[in-house]
């Protein structure tokens, strides 16, 4: 495996295995969508954020469920992906009710 120490967007890099590159690329997604304009009202601003903070949280489980090898691991990354992705639904719906 090609070893690096920094590169991509400034990222103290490290290991460059499928595994690595997979959670920084959702790493990256996930700060890239949580830029946003804010509106002046915090609730909706929270909300706009929580959106693209769990989904990466739910494509690093994902990270961990393909590479992973730890079966207590795997199941924590399960947990999260049920409860993230239920927690996107009640934001989005949320959102849709406030007209945003």
């Amino acid at each position: 495996l090609a070893q690096e120490t920094t590169g991509h967007e400034g990222h103290m890099m490290g290991d460059m295995g499928a595994s690595s590159v997979a959670f920084m690329e959702a790493n990256d997604r996930m700060h890239q969508n949580m830029m946003m304009e804010y509106t002046g009202n915090a609730d909706v601003d929270f909300v706009k954020a929580m959106i693209p903070h769990h989904q990466g949280a739910v494509d690093m489980a994902k990270t961990v469920l393909a590479f992973g090898k730890d079966p207590e691991v795997k199941k924590m990354a399960e947990s999260i992906i049920k409860a993230q992705e239920a927690e996107i639904g009640l934001f989005t719906e949320w959102l849709k009710m406030k007209g945003q």
